[in-house]
Order: C-alpha cells, then sequence, then structure tokens
C-alpha cells in the first residue's frame, strides 16, 4: 500500500481544514467582535448566562481552547471571577460541537455535499473579497471563503484515508481502541493535545468514519480523550499567571476528566453488556457530531448543580489563594490578542485599575501636605513607580493591539485608551511632586497659615473629586459623570487664579514664610493640572 501517497494529501488536507477553519472563526469574530465584548459587560454571576455566553462564544471563534485562554486571561486580569469562568468553561465545550455539526452536513443535509457547495462558496467568497470595499463585506467573504475550506479539507482527508479500508492492520487498530477505553481516551488526547485544536481532532475522526474505519465503541472513546486533550491549551496559557488563572485552568481540566470518567463508565456497560452489537458496527460522520454533543451537553447537566464543588476542588488541588501579588504587573494575556475586541475590554479594566491607584496616591496627598509624614510621602513615591510599570505595559499592550487587523472604531478606542493611560500617569507624577513640597516643607520646618491651609484643602478636594469623578465616568462610561468632570474643572481653573492672587498678597504683607509661600503656588499649579487632566479623560469618554 502507498502509504506516502495517503499520509502526504491527508496531511494537506488537514491544513487546508484547520486554515479554513481560523479564517472562518476570524470572519465571524470581526463581525460580531463588538457583540461578543457586550456579551462580556453584561455578564453577570448567574453560571447559566456564563453557559449561554461560552456556547457562543465558542461556536463563532470555532475553538473551546480559545475560548478557555480568554477565560485564564480574564480571571488572570480580574474581569472574571472564578464562578463566572466555570459557566463559561462549561458552555465552550457545548460550542466546539458546531463545527462538528458542519462537517457532517453532507450526510443530513444532501445539497451541501462538497463536491458541489465547496467550489461554489469559495468563488462567491473571492469575488465579494476583490469587489467588496466595506469591511462587512470582506468580512462576510472571509467566512464564506473558510466555510469553502474547510469543506475541501475534510474532502481531501476523507480521499485520502479511503484505501485504509482494505488494511486489516489499520482495522485492528480501532478495534483494539474500542475494546481498550483507557487506550481510546488516551489516543484522542494525545491527537488533540498535539494540534490543539477538539474541533479539527474530531474532523479527523469525521474523515476516518467517513471511510468506515471506525468502530462506534472506539469513537465514543476518541471523543471524551479529545475533550481532555483541548485543555492542554489552557493549561499552557496559565503558565506564569496569578493562581487564581491556574486554578480556572485546572477547573476546565476537572469537569472534563469527571465527564469523561462518568459516560466511559455508562459506555462500558453499554458496549460490553447491554448492546455490544452496536460497538461494533461503523460510525458516521453524523452519528459522531451526536456522541460530541450529547457528551458535552450530558457533562453539563450533570455536572452544572455541582460546579461549586469543582471549583473548591480545583482550588485545593492547585492550592489557590486569593495572593495580592505585585500591583505593578500588567495582568494582560497575550493570547487574548488573537481575539482584539475582547484583548481591548481587558486592558479597559486594567486601566480602571491603574486609575483606582492613582486615586488611592491622591487619597494620601490630601493628608500628606499637613502631616509631611515621612512613611505617606514613601507610599506614594511607590505608587507612582507602580503607576509607571502600568503605563508601560498597557501601552505596549495597546501599541499591539493597534498593529493587527481591527476596524476604525477600534482604533480609535486604542488612540482614545492611550491618551487615558498618559493622562493618569501624568496625574501620578504631579501626586509624586506635591509629596516633595511637602517633604521640602518639614526639611525647611514650615508650615501655611491657617488662610493657606483652609484654600488648600479646597483646592485638594475640587481637584481630587475631578480625578475621582473622571474615574467613575471612565468605569461606568458615563456621559453625565464625564460632564460632571468639566465642570470641576472649570471651578478649580477658577479657583487657581484667586487663591494665586490672594496668596501673593499674603506674602507681599509677610503673613507667610517664603518657602511656604513656594511650596503653596508650586502645589496650586500641581493640583490645577490635576484636573486638568480629569478633564482629557473625561473629553475622551464624551468627545465634543
Amino acid at each position: 500500500m502507498d502509504y506516502a501517497g495517503i499520509i502526504i494529501p491527508f496531511a494537506g488536507g488537514l491544513g487546508m481544514f484547520i486554515y479554513g477553519m481560523q479564517i472562518m472563526a476570524q470572519g465571524l469574530e470581526n463581525a460580531a467582535g463588538s457583540r461578543m465584548k457586550s456579551l462580556l459587560e453584561v455578564l453577570t454571576r448567574n453560571k447559566l448566562m456564563g453557559v449561554l455566553l461560552g456556547a457562543f462564544i465558542t461556536a463563532v471563534i470555532q475553538s473551546s481552547s480559545a475560548t478557555t485562554v480568554m477565560v485564564v486571561g480574564f480571571v488572570n486580569a480580574g474581569i472574571m471571577n472564578l464562578s463566572q469562568a466555570m459557566g463559561v468553561i462549561m458552555g465552550a465545550n457545548i460550542g466546539t460541537t458546531v463545527t462538528g455539526w458542519l462537517v457532517s452536513s453532507v450526510e443530513w443535509a444532501k445539497f451541501l455535499s462538497p463536491a458541489n457547495l465547496a467550489p461554489i462558496a469559495i468563488m462567491i467568497g473571492v469575488v465579494l473579497m476583490l469587489t467588496g470595499r466595506r469591511r462587512s463585506v470582506k468580512d462576510i467573504s472571509s467566512i464564506i471563503i473558510g466555510f469553502g475550506l474547510l469543506f475541501v479539507g475534510i474532502t481531501t482527508m476523507s480521499s485520502a484515508v479511503a484505501p485504509l479500508e482494505q488494511s486489516e492492520g489499520f482495522r485492528n487498530i480501532f478495534v483494539l481502541l474500542g475494546r481498550s477505553p483507557f487506550l481510546g481516551i488516551i489516543a484522542g488526547a494525545f491527537v488533540t493535545a498535539v494540534i490543539q485544536s477538539s474541533s479539527a481532532s474530531v474532523g479527523i475522526l469525521q474523515s476516518l468514519a467517513a471511510a468506515g474505519l471506525v468502530p462506534f465503541n472506539a469513537a465514543v472513546y476518541i471523543i471524551m480523550g479529545q475533550n481532555i486533550g483541548t485543555c492542554v491549551t489552557a493549561i499552557l496559557s496559565s503558565i506564569g499567571a496569578k493562581k487564581t488563572a491556574k486554578t480556572a485552568a485546572v477547573m476546565h481540566l476537572l469537569f472534563n476528566i469527571i465527564g469523561t470518567v462518568i459516560f466511559s463508565a455508562a459506555a462500558i456497560i453499554l458496549f460490553q453488556f447491554v448492546n455490544p452489537k452496536l460497538g461494533m458496527g461503523m460510525i458516521t460522520q453524523t452519528e459522531i457530531s451526536s456522541v460530541h454533543t450529547i457528551f458535552n451537553i450530558g457533562t453539563t447537566i450533570l455536572l452544572f448543580p455541582v460546579s461549586d464543588w469543582i471549583i473548591r476542588l480545583a482550588k485545593r488541588l492547585q492550592k489557590s489563594e486569593e495572593d495580592k501579588g505585585d500591583e505593578g504587573q500588567v495582568l494582560l494575556d497575550e493570547r487574548m490578542l488573537e481575539t482584539p475586541a475582547i484583548a481591548l475590554q481587558s486592558v479597559e479594566s486594567e486601566v480602571c485599575r491603574m486609575g483606582a491607584i492613582v486615586c488611592g496616591t491622591l487619597d494620601k496627598v490630601k493628608q500628606v501636605m499637613f502631616t509631611k509624614d515621612s512613611d505617606t510621602i514613601q507610599a506614594i513615591k511607590e505608587d507612582e513607580n507602580t503607576v509607571d510599570r502600568l503605563c508601560s505595559g498597557i501601552t505596549d499592550y495597546l501599541i499591539r493591539i493597534n498593529s493587527l487587523a481591527i476596524n476604525e472604531r477600534e482604533h480609535q478606542r486604542v488612540a482614545s485608551l492611550l491618551q487615558i493611560v498618559s493622562d493618569i500617569e501624568r496625574v501620578g507624577d504631579y501626586c509624586e511632586n506635591i509629596s516633595e513640597y511637602a517633604e521640602d516643607l518639614k526639611m525647611q520646618n514650615a508650615s501655611f497659615s491657617e488662610v493657606a491651609s483652609r484654600e488648600m484643602r479646597e483646592m485638594l478636594e475640587v481637584c481630587s473629586g475631578s480625578f475621582f469623578c473622571a474615574m467613575e465616568a471612565l468605569a461606568e462610561k458615563s456621559r453625565d459623570k464625564a460632564m460632571e468632570v468639566i465642570g470641576k474643572e472649570n471651578r478649580a481653573d477658577d479657583l487657581e487664579i484667586q487663591m494665586r492672587a490672594e496668596h501673593m498678597k499674603r506674602l507681599a504683607d509677610q503673613e507667610c514664610s517664603p518657602e511656604a509661600g513656594i511650596a503653596f503656588l508650586d502645589a496650586l499649579a500641581g493640583l490645577e493640572r490635576i484636573s486638568d487632566h480629569a478633564r482629557n479623560i473625561a473629553e475622551e469618554i464624551c468627545p465634543g
């Protein structure tokens, strides 16, 4: 038998299948990216909503591995807690069955025969890609071309392995896998772990089934193994992440292992005692899709009520603790760059975290001008160092997003976030500067007069309030709060002019020391600049 003539076309067909799946998923993702982002924004603690969300996103991007990688990234960034992640993971297993049904449609929908449909789909897609000018049209063309290539790939694989139907040795391998559940599960897990796609692994199995090579029992055990193998990608993505993110990856593995144990026991009873003939019969592509779907939906139904127990077990295995970690570490997962719309959502969360740190710094500044406490001054400097590191990391990540194939609206959002990050970082700089003025006052043993202290407190309240309001507007995407920031900034401008004039008069009348006078004027200018940056942030939220 010419094995080279089998392996080479099969490998080419597999490559075409995976490539078609990827460009179809990219087109779907581009078309639905903003909707996925909106769904994530309204995600609640309700695990059932998480299941639906996970199924939808996986159906769109055609990969449960990619969805669970996103989940690991969201948990790592603090966007999602473990309970929410559990729901999305369960849904991802259901959503990944869509590709199998697309492949098996050639059996239950004869008009979708690859020989007829694939060339037509590719031609229509290419025409749309060459003639379409709008981004949405090009996204649709990618979906259609990917759909066609996926079918061409599965047809090529099926044709390549057709001669193996005459190979007694190859048939015996699958008979062995059917008789040994453990070997079947290991085989499915190994192949899926290597190619890192359960959808592609199921596609390979369906191509072998189309050639009449796969017994029913072997297919069932291989499918269960494929669901374990798909966990490898998420586990790899959790390396170097926070403990909670690693726990999310362990949850995914536990969920699939427990489901495999339950359904393997049921399959052994069915094939060895209830209906042995069923297990020895050849399986079809549609039956593979059915088994895959029944396994994933059944596992979700069975384990949904005890999902909290799985979370606790994963925490125990991972020895997960809510570690604070390094605040200056940027919690952005590089793998999420594969889905720019969702990567931007993660960036927004990280920008809000950076802003929250600066809000805490401002709270310290409001006291340090009067207490001149050395520990507080040092804490402000440490906060500024943290903010600088966050600024650098977030900026680099946004630049990488900007270099991806994103739409004009997303380009504008990247530019807006870059400006906001810069403004937040500058506010941190001014906080550090003001703490240094307090340090100078302490070294010179100087203090503000009673009138100057009262005015400084008022200016601190107005300017810090302006920044706090800007951060609330950013987190809530509130136009009303953004407009409130602009009002506060106008008030800060008026106060700065008024207080500067009155303080110059006090200096002329020698009502305060020159050292305190210089510190007052410098702090006044710094606070007014903080309110300016708060206004800049508000204008990015509410342009015009």
